[in-house]
């Protein structure tokens, strides 16, 4: 390696020292990648002529027409989380199923599913359930291992199932660089390769998941009935029962239809029906009178909040990437997986791996928009379907919120959970779940279909 690569390979060592420290990401990024410019520059070995294209590249972020739907499937999520359906439907679906062994964290686990197709916020959705569902299930005599856990996997299901934030910015970065790969190796006749087909191909896996599940909570409740019994709460009017689960399951049913259906169905695109499924939440919350000017000024705060965040660190890691790629850090990369033995499955692997570790120390935005530019351009040079690539880092991605000690999703149950649960028995409690991801991985590895056969079915 010359010395701009000696300095490209250092730049990542500091921005994952300095992260750890904790500064804040968005400006670590820009301000690591302003640093090692000035140094290449110094050393003769970065052109800061690269720095003229930072304001086409910002305009580029800010008119993104596509990147317009995360502040509104963010809207949507945490209107949703206000308007109580959530509530309700923990409520209604822990009586159907509550009366069987295992029934209430099956019902949790179906709760999150549904919250997953509708709001895709993994952080709302893991404290709701929480605050709503954890106290049924202590007061059910459940483990409380198991409970925490069920409630962490349910809520982080937002990250996979569509809509979901996750693959709209994973969706995005991936196109771009998936155009620019094709091109590169003199491929002009490649099919294009949007969200859209990331959202399709993303819902069997999705499916997938939750059957696992499924079949964890049955499994424990056969072998360990003591660690999740059955419960049933006999003070619940049971005369309109049908009736109340109706009422429950429309509207979220209603609303998945609309937005994801008119998605993979073609009548509109994921801007397009993130809005209609923001104006639709404002209408569920209205109709359950939930819906006032305090609770609009809250929901437009909390949106607001996180797209900042996550455009601002869509932003810093514009300049890093460019210094990263100007001092020939992304050769490098190249070079690496390509020449390792094996050759793209074991460069696939390795990938693999890399993610699911760095899911331990950072977020899923920061790999979203640090690691993936930079692993996988080389990866789409050869003949792996962008798609199945896609699903599988987002479905990698999925553990870094349940993946001790730093995963996010334990963060928020721990924050709702009463202080006699312990830290560890959370941090237990997810092994399990962690362990059916990792399984969910190597099955969508050994059988690309259930990524790339719903796609080929929609648009052929």
């Amino acid at each position: 390696m010359d010395s701009g690569q000696i300095l490209a390979m250092a730049m990542l060592a500091t921005i994952c020292g300095a992260m750890l420290v904790g500064y804040q990401v968005a400006f670590t990024l820009a301000g690591v990648g302003v640093v090692f410019a000035l140094i290449g520059q110094s050393m003769g070995v970065f052109d800061m002529l690269f720095f003229n294209a930072l304001p086409s590249r910002f305009f580029g972020v800010m008119t993104n027409e596509l990147l317009v739907a995360v502040p509104l499937f963010v809207f949507m999520g945490v209107m949703l989380e206000k308007s109580k359906i959530a509530e309700d439907l923990l409520t209604t679906m822990g009586q159907c199923f509550g009366q069987l062994r295992g029934g209430l964290g099956i019902s949790v686990t179906f709760v999150g599913m549904l919250l997953a197709a509708t709001t895709g916020i993994v952080g709302a959705t893991v404290v709701t359930m929480g605050l709503l569902s954890l106290p049924t299930m202590l007061r059910a005599k459940y483990d409380p291992k198991l409970a925490c856990g069920t409630i962490c996997a349910a809520g982080t299901l937002g990250q996979i199932i569509p809509p979901s934030v996750v693959l709209v910015l994973l969706g995005d970065v991936l196109a771009g660089m998936y155009s620019e790969a094709q091109l590169s190796i003199g491929n002009f006749l490649f099919e294009p390769f949007s969200v859209i087909d990331l959202f399709a191909g993303a819902v069997l896996p999705g499916l997938l998941l939750v059957a696992l599940y499924f079949c964890w909570q049955v499994t424990v409740a056969f072998i360990r009935p003591e660690a999740s019994p059955a419960y049933y709460d006999s003070s619940m009017d049971r005369s309109h029962f049908t009736a109340q689960i109706i009422k429950v399951l429309i509207p979220p049913l209603f609303l998945i239809l609309a937005v994801l259906g008119s998605i993979l169905g073609g009548l509109a695109t994921p801007t397009e029906a993130a809005s209609f499924g923001a104006v639709g939440a404002m209408l569920l919350a209205a109709i359950r009178r939930m819906l006032n000017w305090k609770i609009l000024g809250e929901v437009v705060r909390s949106t607001t909040r996180i797209s900042c965040m996550v455009f601002g660190i869509l932003i810093g890691a514009s300049l890093f990437s460019l210094t990263f790629r100007g001092l020939g850090g992304d050769e490098v990369v190249e070079n690496f997986l390509l020449s390792l033995p094996g050759g793209t499955i074991t460069a696939l692997i390795f990938v693999m791996i890399l993610i699911f570790l760095l899911g331990f120390i950072l977020e899923f935005i920061e790999i979203v928009f640090i690691v993936v530019p930079i692993i996988a351009p080389a990866l789409l040079k050869t003949d792996i379907n962008p798609v199945w690539l896609g699903i599988m880092i987002g479905l990698n991605l999925q553990t870094s919120f349940m993946t001790p000690p730093f995963g996010w999703a334990l963060f928020y149950i721990r924050g709702v959970a009463p202080k006699r649960i312990k830290t560890g028995d959370i941090y237990r409690g997810v092994v399990p779940f962690v362990v059916l991801q990792l399984i969910a991985l190597c099955i969508l590895a050994y059988f690309p279909q259930l990524a790339t056969w719903l796609p080929k079915q929609l648009f052929g």
